[in-house]
């Protein structure tokens, strides 16, 4: 649906959305000078708009811990142009084991 904002589907598997989420966290740390390292998707949207908007929720290691986070990219593909909106920390991530 144009203008609608949709999940993706099987987005934490995707290897596109992998990909953008990737390319997020290295604008990220390349604009903030920080050392932020990607884990793992957790879930997309997208908006259809003059390209696409893709919201991710992503997980990602931030010194000894890992982190979750929000970022909104816009990809024009046919322009070979992609462009991190917004990448917002948003609360730490579940452990996986308590010790």
């Amino acid at each position: 649906m144009l203008g609608g904002v949709t999940v993706v589907e099987g987005s934490e598997n995707s290897l596109e959305i992998q990909e953008l989420a990737l390319f997020a966290v290295q604008e990220h740390n390349k604009n903030q000078n920080t050392v932020v390292e990607f884990v793992k998707v957790i879930s997309a949207k997208e908006q259809v708009v003059e390209g696409v908007l893709y919201y991710i929720t992503l997980e990602a290691k931030d010194c000894e811990s890992n982190k979750i986070y929000e970022t909104k990219i816009w990809d024009r593909p046919w322009l070979k142009l992609k462009e991190v909106q917004e990448f917002k920390f948003v609360g730490d991530a579940p452990s996986a084991s308590t010790t």
